[in-house]
C-alpha cells in the first residue's frame, strides 16, 4: 500500500485525529506554557468562564466559544494563531480554528 493511502484507491488515509483528515497546522509547534491561569480578557467583568483554553502558538490563555465573550475566537481572529488546547491537566482536546473542528 502507497503511503497515505487508504484500501480506496485515492482515498487518504486517516490520522490521529480518528476518520478526520490530518491537521497541518499541528505540524512544527513547538510545546508552549500558559501564560496563565484564566482568561485575561475576562478578568475585568463578571462574565462566566465556561472553560478555558491554552494558544498552542502563543500560550495566551482565553475563554472558550461556549463562553459569552469567547476570547480564544478574538485571539485566533486577531492573531491568525489556528489551534487551541483545553487547559485543563491531561486533556488531550485541541481546536483548529481554520478547519473549524477538534484536531
Amino acid at each position: 500500500m502507497i503511503s497515505g493511502q487508504s484500501m480506496s484507491l485515492g482515498a487518504p488515509a486517516s490520522s490521529l485525529n480518528g476518520t478526520a483528515p490530518r491537521c497541518e497546522h499541528l505540524d512544527g509547534l513547538a510545546p508552549v506554557r500558559p501564560l496563565s491561569a484564566d482568561c485575561r480578557d475576562c478578568q475585568d467583568g463578571a462574565d462566566r468562564q465556561a472553560a478555558l483554553v491554552v494558544c498552542l502558538t502563543c500560550g495566551w490563555v482565553a475563554c472558550t466559544d461556549d463562553s459569552p465573550n469567547q476570547h480564544a475566537r478574538a485571539h485566533y481572529e486577531e492573531t491568525d494563531h489556528p489551534v487551541a488546547a483545553g487547559l485543563q491537566p491531561g486533556t488531550r482536546r485541541r481546536w483548529c480554528y481554520v478547519h473549524q473542528r477538534l484536531v
